[in-house]
C-alpha cells in the first residue's frame, strides 16, 4: 500500500483584485512546505494537479514539482492529472523526464481527460474531440516512454518519423497511471492498455467502483495483460522495473477543490491511499500488479492496438455540453 496526499492547490478567497501575485505566491511557498513536510513524514508520493482558473495556483504542474523535487528526498511526485487532451504529448515527456532527472528518479505521470473544460478553448482544442484527442495523445506518450526514437502517425497531431525524444528518464520508464472517474468507457480504456488505474472520484464508497475495476480486469484478460493480486518486490526494485502496477485510490473527505478550507485558508490536501479494494468495501495492503506478457519486449509494437482505431470499444461522446464532461 501507498499513502500520499493531492493537491489543487486552491486559493483562499479574497476581494482585491490586486492582492492576487501575493497571495498566488504565498500559496505556492505553503505547497512546498507541504511537500517537505509529506516527505519527512515518510508519505510515498504526492500528486499536484492542473487547472487554468482563477481559484487554483496549478497550472504549470510540473514547474512546482520541479521546486519541490530540489528540496525533498525520498517522496515520489505525480501530476495530479496532466490533462493531456490539451496538452502535446512530446512536451510533456520532456518535462517529466527532466522531473526525473531532478528528482533522481521520483517523477511519475497520472493522465486524464480532466473534469474541467477550460483547457480546450485556452489552447485551442474542440470539445467535439475531447475523447478523441485524448486517445490519440496517450499513444503517442506511450509510444515516448517505451521508445528513445519514435515514429507515429494519428490524425490530430503531425506525425513523428524516426525522431529521437531526449532526455530519457533515470528510470528505466516513468510510472504512467490512467486517472479515470465514473466512466465505463475510461476503465475499459485502462484494462486494453495494460496501464495502473487511479480512480479520481472525490468521495463515495469504494465498493461502488468494484464492478468498474473488474471490467478493466476483464479488458486487460482480453488484450493479454494478467492482473495479479500478489505482494510486490522490494520498492528499489518495483522502481525501476518495466512491470506496470494497478491500483484503486479513494479521496474521501475532498470538497470540488479537493482540499478542505479552514479559517487561515485552504488545509493541506486530502490524503488518498493507494491500494485494492476488496468486495465489502475494506482495503487490503496486497498491491495489484499489470504484468507484461511473457517474452514481449518493452516497444510501443507490444501495446495493445490504439483505442479509438478498435472496434470492440464504445467511445463516451460529451460534444457541446455545457457541464464537465466524465473522466
Amino acid at each position: 500500500m501507498q499513502i500520499g496526499v493531492d493537491s489543487f492547490v486552491p486559493l483562499a478567497p479574497f476581494e482585491n483584485p490586486a492582492e492576487r501575485p501575493a497571495r498566488s505566491a504565498e500559496r505556492v511557498a505553503r505547497l512546498l512546505e507541504e511537500i517537505e513536510t509529506a516527505d519527512r513524514a515518510g508519505l510515498d508520493v504526492f500528486g499536484v494537479g492542473e487547472h487554468h482558473r482563477p481559484d487554483s495556483v496549478d497550472p504549470a504542474t510540473v514547474v512546482l514539482l520541479a521546486a519541490a523535487a530540489a528540496r525533498t528526498k525520498n517522496i515520489r511526485l505525480t501530476s495530479a492529472v496532466t490533462v493531456l487532451s490539451a496538452d502535446d504529448p512530446v512536451r510533456v515527456f520532456e518535462q517529466y523526464a527532466t522531473l526525473d532527472l531532478i528528482s533522481k528518479g521520483r517523477a511519475e505521470i497520472q493522465v486524464g481527460r480532466g473534469s474541467f473544460t477550460e483547457a480546450f478553448p485556452l489552447f485551442g482544442h474542440s470539445l467535439d474531440q475531447y475523447d478523441d484527442l485524448f486517445a490519440e495523445k496517450l499513444d503517442l506518450l506511450l509510444a515516448l516512454r517505451d521508445n528513445p526514437v519514435v515514429t507515429w502517425e494519428g490524425k490530430l497531431r503531425p506525425s513523428l518519423k524516426s525522431q529521437p525524444v531526449f532526455p530519457r528518464p533515470l528510470q528505466a520508464q516513468i510510472p504512467v497511471w490512467l486517472a479515470v472517474g465514473g466512466t465505463p468507457e475510461s476503465f475499459a480504456r485502462a484494462g486494453l492498455l495494460g496501464l495502473p488505474l487511479m480512480i479520481a472520484v472525490i468521495g463515495g464508497e469504494p465498493r461502488r467502483f468494484k464492478p468498474l475495476a473488474s471490467s478493466a480486469a476483464s479488458r486487460a484478460a482480453s488484450s493479454r495483460w494478467s492482473i495479479s493480486t500478489a505482494a510486490p518486490a522490494p520498492m528499489p526494485d518495483t522502481r525501476r522495473t518495466r512491470s506496470r502496477s494497478a491500483c484503486i485510490s479513494s479521496a474521501t473527505s475532498q470538497t470540488r477543490m479537493g482540499e478542505r478550507a479552514t479559517s487561515s485558508g485552504p488545509a493541506m490536501s486530502s490524503a488518498w491511499e493507494r491500494s485494492a479494494a476488496s468486495g465489502d468495501g475494506r482495503r487490503r495492503a496486497a498491491r495489484p500488479t499489470t504484468r507484461r506478457p511473457a517474452n514481449t519486449a518493452p516497444t510501443s509494437s507490444a501495446r495493445p492496438k490504439p483505442w479509438w482505431r478498435r472496434s470492440d470499444v464504445s467511445t463516451p461522446i460529451s460534444a457541446g455540453s455545457t457541464a464537465s464532461p466524465s473522466r
